[in-house]
């Protein structure tokens, strides 16, 4: 694939051990040598914003961190590569071809915020991306890198909710991961006190744990949460300074982006891209345009934003301009439909996975989320019920009431971008006139790379999560859903995570 720059994040070769890891130490030496505000004015000068999905400025949210310390117990930087987004297979494709650049880039926020040690959180069944993290610790380990702040590698479970930052500290905690209401920076990940209650439904704290607040005036640590790629893109910054960061991408969000493309393309793959270029260029680039005979109707990006269509597709991936656009840049994971797919499907689709993986703590998100996915199947099928319309907007708006996480907005904002965007859809299946159509497979990318050829696909493919598809609500694979959420069977969701770099 032509490139009129050097990747930043995704080498077109993998980083096999530390030897050969070009330039591996220079950033974190260099951050060692200053004090952290120095560090966080370059990152804030730099305009990194996070590359998990919200696109929130980097330097922000370490300044909270900073502002929530407390001079008792030290804070813990935590890196999410926990990465289950319907489409995006980036988080990985990093690991697998250079997890160093990303265990520097913590190192260097651990400087930053005053964190004592570093937790990497992946899943379990991520047994690649595992093995790579678990050598490269243990060469920084040898290398003495490590030896202020200590790294530790977290395993957990394959639930899409481990990905929320909340969550995923309670995954590292040894609980279920069911969301907090407060942020990282206000629950960290080392429990203060614990109560007399052990269960977490209806607590406004899962963790049970005291809250960081302002200032310092608790003694509980506020906890840094990030995501890989954001890592990934510290250790060039700080050798290399802002401005040249900043030479690619546009002025509100600089720098390069790690795409995902899969779907209703001639292929699927995963690259690296300079922000600000268009939608489009990356479908024809990375997917190779639309299959013979079939034209490109619409994208979604992941299941966190509205579905974007074809005439939009000349839109910058920037998070400004895709959030003015109608969508959102997400995690830049792509996936994509043609003329051949049925967008309501589509809809059912989405719906049924977040109804599925959503922990039942919230009762609207559970049992609104899935009526929402059964009105939507019976759309879809052409076989509605009379008041399937009507039911189905009243669902939609009720069914992130008092949620804790942002699954359910995901359900009104992708669903709602559907039904809305394409009436005539909806009445002709209504109406009966449009052929029937089962959910459309909405699941996890299990495997996009093959034998380190990162920038493609096991033959131009990609391997969906199979086990998706017989989820039950319940969590479990059983044939007869228990009718139990989640949240109400602890004991079944309670392990012990796999930590240790060496475990």
């Amino acid at each position: 694939m032509a490139r009129d720059f050097t990747p930043r994040v995704l080498p077109d070769e993998p980083v096999h051990s530390l030897a050969d890891a070009d330039a591996f130490g220079d950033g974190l030496r260099d951050a060692r040598a200053v004090d952290a505000d120095t560090i966080i004015d370059l990152i804030d000068a730099s305009g990194l914003r996070g590359r998990g999905g919200a696109g929130f400025p980097v330097a922000r949210k370490w300044r909270t961190v900073v502002a929530n310390r407390t001079p008792t117990i030290p804070s813990t930087v935590v890196v999410n590569a926990a990465e289950g987004e319907p489409g995006s297979f980036k988080d990985r494709a990093i690991l697998r071809a250079d997890p160093y650049r990303v265990l520097e880039g913590a190192l260097i926020a651990a400087h930053a915020v005053g964190a004592d040690s570093v937790i990497i959180a992946t899943k379990a069944s991520f047994t690649t991306e595992v093995e790579r993290l678990r050598a490269a610790i243990a060469e920084l380990d040898a290398a003495g890198w490590t030896e202020p702040v200590p790294i530790s590698l977290v395993t957990g479970p394959d639930e899409y909710l481990f990905g929320e930052e909340t969550a995923l500290l309670e995954v590292i905690d040894g609980r279920p991961p069911f969301p907090r209401i407060a942020p990282p920076y206000r629950e960290g990940v080392d429990e203060v006190f614990e109560r007399e209650s052990d269960t977490t439904s209806g607590s406004s704290s899962a963790a049970h744990v005291e809250m960081a607040g302002p200032g310092g005036e608790t003694v509980a640590p506020p906890t840094l949460a990030g995501n890989v790629e954001t890592f990934a893109n510290l250790p060039a910054i700080v050798r290399n300074g802002a401005d040249w960061f900043r030479e690619l991408g546009t002025a509100d969000s600089p720098g390069t982006i790690v795409c995902t493309v899969s779907g209703d393309t001639v292929r699927a793959g995963v690259a690296e891209f300079e922000l600000g270029t268009p939608l489009r260029d990356v479908l024809d680039e990375l997917g190779g345009g639309a299959r013979p005979g079939r034209e490109l109707v619409a994208v979604l990006s992941g299941v966190a934003n509205p579905l974007l269509p074809a005439s939009a597709f000349d839109t910058p991936l920037s998070y400004d301009a895709m959030r003015e656009a109608g969508a959102g840049l997400g995690a830049a994971g792509f996936i994509v439909f043609d003329d051949s797919t049925d967008l309501l499907a589509v809809a059912a689709g989405v719906a049924r996975f977040l109804a599925v993986e959503s922990c039942g703590q919230c009762r609207h998100c559970k049992d609104d989320g899935l009526a929402v996915a059964a009105i939507l199947a019976r759309l879809a099928a052409s076989s509605p019920q009379p008041r399937d319309r009507d039911e189905l907007a009243t669902r939609l708006g009720l069914v992130a009431e008092g949620a804790r996480c942002n699954l359910a907005t995901q359900q009104q904002v992708v669903v709602n971008s559907i039904v809305d965007g394409h009436p005539d859809l909806v009445t002709a299946h209504v109406e009966g006139h449009a052929p029937p159509a089962m959910p459309a497979p909405i699941a996890e990318l299990r495997e996009v790379a093959d034998g380190g050829a990162i920038v493609d696909i096991v033959d131009g493919q990609v391997v969906l999560d199979e086990a998706q598809h017989t989820k039950q609500p319940d969590w479990t694979h059983d044939a007869v859903d228990s009718g139990q959420w989640p949240a109400d069977r602890l004991d079944d969701h309670r392990a012990e995570p796999q930590a240790g770099a060496n475990s």
